[in-house]
């Protein structure tokens, strides 16, 4: 006799066995944000990109396109070597990832759009959006994959010498009919603050049961190239509904969940800046 509950069982197991072995620690899909060259005029104010000079906008197409055609070399020429990073990363562990990411995403599309560019003395500064799409194959079932990322570059000799990550969103969906979520999340907290967590899947679940679960994760290098463990749980109709608190100190989270039903999967993770007490708000939402 057919029982819903272990069919559902069977391929939440697979579908969580993927999940993990194609996370890359939940924002690896966001790493890369291209760089440009530096050399151009500007002022000491920030710049609209209607005002971008051409070799920004000829070297914001060159990035894409190297990005694109996974010519890493060509993507990395662009760090300086002693490259830093909002979230810990160096140039060699950068390396490392994205050359893991494209192993398992090699059909990954970039975009990024310049948001504004300053110069302030021999220091370009530059705000950008990156749009990350693929999806590819795997054992008969498709993974789609959508991401955000907004950050800034700073550039010293035409090389990126830091970049920080300002906000970041990734969604991965699978099978069929993956569930259509609505994720309500703060744009950002303060240490010590308590926030909601709601994950609502928007289609009526029917008949279905909804396996499930939230991960709360300090932003941390490592976790570009680890994935996290999880366990999956039996949800309640409508989604996650989860309370959190922010850690005593001014460092990032990464908020995830997953929802698995009996025809698809939806894996989504946002960064959720938190601030000191007495800071103003530092990172835009994208």
């Amino acid at each position: 006799m057919y029982n819903p509950a272990i069919s559902l069982t069977r391929l939440s197991q697979s579908l969580a066995a993927k999940a993990k072995s194609r996370s890359l620690g939940w924002s690896a899909f966001l790493l890369l944000t291209l760089g440009f060259t530096a050399g151009w005029s500007g002022n000491a104010q920030a710049e609209s990109p209607e005002t971008a000079p051409p070799q920004l906008k000829d070297a914001l197409s060159q990035i894409d396109a190297a990005a694109n055609s996974r010519n890493l070399q060509a993507v990395m020429q662009f760090y300086g070597a002693n490259f830093k990073h909002s979230d810990g990363l160096t140039r060699a562990s950068m390396e490392q990832a994205l050359t893991q990411l494209w192993e398992r995403y090699p059909e990954l599309t970039y975009r990024t759009e310049l948001q504004d560019w300053t110069r302030k003395g021999d220091e370009i500064i530059a705000e950008t959006v990156t749009y990350i799409t693929g999806s590819q194959p795997s054992e008969g079932m498709a993974m789609k994959l959508e991401a955000t990322l907004r950050s800034r570059q700073h550039f010293e000799n035409q090389t990126i010498v830091q970049q920080d990550i300002l906000a970041e969103r990734t969604q991965l969906t699978s099978g069929v009919n993956p569930p259509t979520v609505d994720v309500q999340l703060p744009n950002e907290v303060r240490v010590g603050q308590e926030y909601n967590f709601d994950v609502i899947v928007k289609e009526p679940l029917g008949d279905d049961f909804l396996l499930g679960t939230a991960l709360e994760e300090p932003v941390k290098s490592e976790r570009y190239t680890t994935p996290a463990d999880f366990a999956l749980e039996l949800l309640p109709a409508g989604g996650i509904f989860k309370v959190g608190k922010a850690p005593s100190t001014d460092e990032d989270r990464w908020i995830s969940a997953v929802l698995i039903r009996g025809d698809g999967m939806t894996m989504i993770t946002q960064r959720l800046p938190v601030v000191g007490s007495s800071s103003a708000s530092k990172k835009p939402s994208t």
